[in-house]
C-alpha cells in the first residue's frame, strides 16, 4: 500500500546525496514524443496474432530489426523479443503481455504495456549500456501466464544468474503510476521510488491481489528479482473495466499514460548502473 512505498522512498532519498553523481551519469535517455507513444497505443486492433505482428513492426521501426526474434509457444502466438546488446553479460528484462480477452479491445489490459516496449527501447538506445536489455512481449498471459512461463522455462541457470531485474508493465494509463509493492523486490521498488523522486513523477504503492496474477510472477518463481508497474486502484476495479467491453481507448487517461512512460524510461535507464550503486551505498552506510 502507499505507506510501504513511502518507507521505501524515504530510504531511497537518504541515499540521494551519495548517489547524485551516479544519477547524473545514468539518467541518460531520450523520450519518444507523446504523439508517437499515443500513435502506438492506437494500434491495438486485431487478433492476438495480429497484435504480435504489429508489435514486431513497431520494434523494427524503432531500430531493433537486427535483434528482434520470435520465441515459439506451443498452441499460441509467439513471445516477441527485442534485444539491445550491452557491453557485459548482465541482463535487464522489460516485459508486458500483448494478448487480450475476447471482450473489449484490451487497450488498458494490456496493449498499454506492450505498445510501450518499442518506445522504451528507443529511449535507452541512445547510449551504450552496461547491461543487455531484453524487451519481451509475452503471449497468453490471460490464459495463465503461459508465455512468461515458457520464457523462464527456457532460461538456463547461467541466464537466470545473469539477470539483475525484470520490470513488468501491466495495465497502464487508467490512473497514475502504481507499483505492486507486496510482490515487488524491495531493491527494485526502492530504485523506482528514488527515480520518481528525482524526476518529480508521481508513483504510489497499490497492491492488486484481487485482480489475479501477472507475468512478473513467472520470474519471481525462478528467484529473479522483479516488480510490476500498473495503474489500478479500487475504484477502477469496482468499475469493472478489465476483461469487459469497457476496456477501450476511451477509458485511457493519456496524460497519466505518458507520465508513466516518462518515469519508466528514466527507471530502466537508471537500473543500468543505479541499482548497483544503491546497494553499494546501502552496504557502506551500515
Amino acid at each position: 500500500m502507499p505507506e510501504r512505498l513511502n518507507l521505501l522512498l524515504g530510504a531511497a532519498v537518504l541515499l540521494s546525496l551519495s548517489m547524485q553523481s551516479v544519477a547524473e551519469q545514468t539518467l541518460r535517455f531520450r523520450l519518444v514524443p507523446r504523439a508517437g507513444v499515443e500513435e502506438r497505443l492506437g494500434q491495438y486492433q486485431g487478433s492476438n496474432l495480429e497484435r504480435e505482428a504489429t508489435l514486431k513492426k513497431m520494434f523494427v521501426d524503432a531500430g531493433c530489426g537486427e535483434h528482434v526474434s520470435e520465441q515459439p509457444v506451443r498452441f499460441h502466438p509467439p513471445n516477441l523479443i527485442c534485444v539491445f546488446p550491452g557491453n557485459s553479460d548482465r541482463v535487464i528484462i522489460v516485459g508486458a503481455h500483448y494478448d487480450r480477452v475476447a471482450a473489449g479491445d484490451g487497450v488498458a489490459d494490456n496493449w498499454s504495456g506492450a505498445s510501450l516496449l518499442p518506445s522504451l527501447y528507443e529511449a535507452i538506445k541512445i547510449d551504450p549500456r552496461h547491461h543487455t536489455y531484453v524487451f519481451v512481449a509475452f503471449t497468453a498471459e490471460e490464459l495463465g501466464l503461459i508465455g512468461s512461463r515458457a520464457y523462464v522455462r527456457r532460461m538456463t541457470a547461467e541466464q537466470i544468474s545473469a539477470t539483475d531485474a525484470m520490470v513488468n508493465l501491466d495495465t497502464l494509463g487508467l490512473d497514475s503510476t502504481n507499483v505492486w509493492v507486496s510482490h515487488a523486490n524491495k531493491d527494485l521498488a526502492r530504485a523506482l521510488a528514488y527515480v520518481a523522486h528525482l524526476i518529480s513523477s508521481p508513483v504510489k504503492g497499490i497492491d492488486f491481489e484481487q485482480v489475479g496474477s501477472t507475468d512478473s510472477e513467472s520470474f519471481t518463481s525462478r528467484k529473479i528479482r522483479s516488480l510490476t508497474v500498473h495503474s489500478l486502484n479500487q475504484k477502477i476495479h469496482d468499475a469493472g473495466i478489465l476483461h469487459s467491453r469497457q476496456d477501450n481507448l476511451a477509458v485511457m487517461h493519456l496524460d497519466e499514460y505518458y507520465e508513466s512512460y516518462r518515469l519508466l524510461a528514466a527507471y530502466v535507464a537508471y537500473l543500468d548502473h543505479g541499482l548497483d550503486a544503491a546497494e553499494t551505498a546501502t552496504s557502506s552506510s551500515r
